[in-house]
């Protein structure tokens, strides 16, 4: 089923992963690493987008809330509305830094910043 943008309401998570993530210029700045679940609420918690290295060394691990995501299929990846300076700024963690704490101090750090309404309230 479709939703109200025209998206369907399921994706497989290997469509997912390794998508292209472009900014509102239309740069790009990553690719979707990996997707957090909250396996308790059922919810995607956010896409683990990584920038920043060169071969992999010294990239850095952004955690977007899932909502802030849009699929274009022309470009064939996802769209952020956050500039490229607000996405320098934005938290970044480590692999196992966004999993401590079951993810919630990366969740919570992230959902603040972008000033996304939590989907877990």
């Amino acid at each position: 089923m479709a939703t109200a943008s025209g998206h369907t309401e399921a994706i497989r998570a290997t469509r997912v992963i390794g998508a292209t993530v472009y900014n509102t210029q239309g740069e790009e700045i990553g690719k979707i690493e990996d997707v957090m679940l909250d396996k308790t609420s059922n919810s995607i918690m956010y896409g683990v987008v990584g920038f920043g290295g060169f071969l992999g060394m010294g990239e850095k691990y952004h955690p977007i809330p899932w909502a802030s995501l849009s699929f274009y299929k022309d470009k064939n990846g996802y769209v952020v509305p956050f500039s490229k300076e607000e996405l320098k700024a934005a938290p970044a963690h480590s692999l196992k830094e966004l999993t401590e704490n079951d993810g919630l101090g990366a969740r919570d750090e992230a959902y603040s910043f972008y000033k996304v309404d939590p989907y877990w309230n």
